[in-house]
This record gives C-alpha cells, sequence and structure tokens, in this order.
C-alpha cells in the first residue's frame, strides 16, 4: 500500500488532495479574522486554503524542503512560512487564536509535548483542530511506516483532554451510495481491497472514486463516526 506523506496539489490526483484540504475546509470558518497556525504545514497548500479568510496564517514544518517549496508556491502578504518543530515551537506565548494541524499527531515523538506547545501558543479562548487516522485499536506499530502511533478515538480523545478544556469529535468519510455501502459490508473477503479494478466499481454503484473526489463528496461530522477514515478535533483553551 502506498502511504503519501507530502501531497503537492500540482503533482497529485484530484481525489487524493481533495481528502486532505476537507479538513482545511472545515476549519475555514473558525479561522475567519484570525491570526492563524498551520503546524506541519507540508508544502503550504493548506496554509493559503485558510489565508483566503483568515487575518494572518504561518505554516511551519520539520521538513526544510517542504518550506522551501511553500514559501515559493505560497506565500503571500497574509501568509508565511518557517521551519519549526512543533514540539518546540519558537513563539511566544498566547501567539494565535487558532492552530491546525492536521495528520501530524501520529507522526511525532512526544504528542504530549507537541499538544502542550500548541496550548502554549493559543490565546485563551484560541482553538486547536486537529485530525489523525481512525483505527480501531491504538497501536504502536502502524502498517504506515511514517507513523509513530496510531490512536483509537477513545486514547485520542483522552490524549486531547489532558492538554484542552473541551474537545468535540467529528469523523472525515467519504459520501457513499446506499449500493455502495451495501457491496462493502458483503465484501466479507476484502476483495475490493485487493483488486483495484473492483474499488473503481464504486462509480457504478453511485459513489465517485477516490481518485475522481471533490470537496462535496466527502462529509466531516458527529454522524457515522464509526465508519470515518479520520478523526477530526476542535479544541478549546479554557
Amino acid at each position: 500500500m502506498s502511504h503519501p506523506e507530502r501531497i503537492i496539489p500540482d503533482s497529485e490526483l484530484a481525489g487524493i488532495v481533495a481528502a486532505h484540504l476537507k479538513r482545511y475546509d472545515f476549519a475555514l470558518p473558525l479561522c475567519a479574522g484570525k491570526d492563524v497556525l498551520d503546524a506541519a504545514c507540508g508544502v503550504g497548500y493548506g496554509s493559503a486554503f485558510l489565508a483566503q479568510a483568515a487575518k494572518s496564517v504561518v505554516g511551519v514544518d520539520v521538513d526544510a524542503d517542504s518550506v522551501t517549496y511553500a514559501r515559493g508556491r505560497y506565500a503571500s502578504p497574509t501568509c508565511s512560512f518557517d521551519v519549526m518543530d512543533v514540539e518546540s515551537l519558537g513563539f511566544a506565548d498566547a501567539s494565535f487564536d487558532v492552530a491546525c494541524s492536521f495528520e501530524t499527531i501520529e507522526h511525532v515523538s512526544h504528542p504530549e509535548r507537541a499538544l502542550a506547545e500548541l496550548h502554549r501558543v493559543l490565546r485563551p479562548g484560541g482553538t486547536l483542530v486537529v485530525s489523525t487516522p481512525h483505527v480501531a485499536v491504538t497501536t504502536h506499530a502502524p502498517a504506515n511506516p511514517y507513523h509513530r502511533v496510531e490512536f483509537s478515538r477513545r486514547d485520542f480523545e483522552a490524549l486531547l483532554r489532558g492538554a484542552f478544556a473541551e474537545v468535540e469529535t467529528f469523523g472525515q468519510r467519504r459520501v457513499q451510495s446506499d449500493a455502495h455501502r451495501l457491496v462493502q459490508r458483503l465484501d466479507v473477503l476484502g476483495l475490493r481491497r485487493h483488486l483495484g479494478v473492483l474499488r473503481r466499481g464504486s462509480r457504478l454503484l453511485g459513489t465517485p472514486s477516490t481518485e475522481e473526489m471533490t470537496l462535496d463528496d466527502l462529509v466531516i461530522d458527529r454522524d457515522g463516526i464509526d465508519r470515518a477514515t479520520e478523526i477530526v478535533t476542535v479544541c478549546r483553551r479554557a
């Protein structure tokens, strides 16, 4: 299985980009008119997306090549980038109204330290929007070689509540037709996961293929979290 860790929209399938951009789309209303940190911003496309509504956005990433790309492709008067580790942020206390950190916590060596740093740089009443892959049972040996840990919903919520006073949980999932969901339930041998031709058959069942998805083909809500591929939480500092 492929595990793309650096999504570059200019050279990636639209559906793959949509799956990652959906979290930024979800966070956009919370960022309107705010000073925003995008922690672990990758090549910066999400930071630029948030800058459409935010007062200012600073994207940081530990990978210098990604930050160089972001500066060349997405920097603007309201959107800047810097090389920085989420476990040791080089900002003063209470620097931001909102922090976003998508698909990050599973990569870091010390998740509690990263959350403490994100809490520290938020202003009183500030908001953290954070996501991670959804798995049934927490594992420290994920299939994805880039991940150090993958959290169950319960363990992820417990981790977040160690730093934040309020945690709201949502799930991101594809919008699927009833026929498509029925075929998934009947596929007890998991053939669709192994034979791409069967996966592409989802189009015939009324569900766009992964490669063809748009933002409208994905949803982030409180319903069906058990079927979500990613957990998305909104955390608020007291």
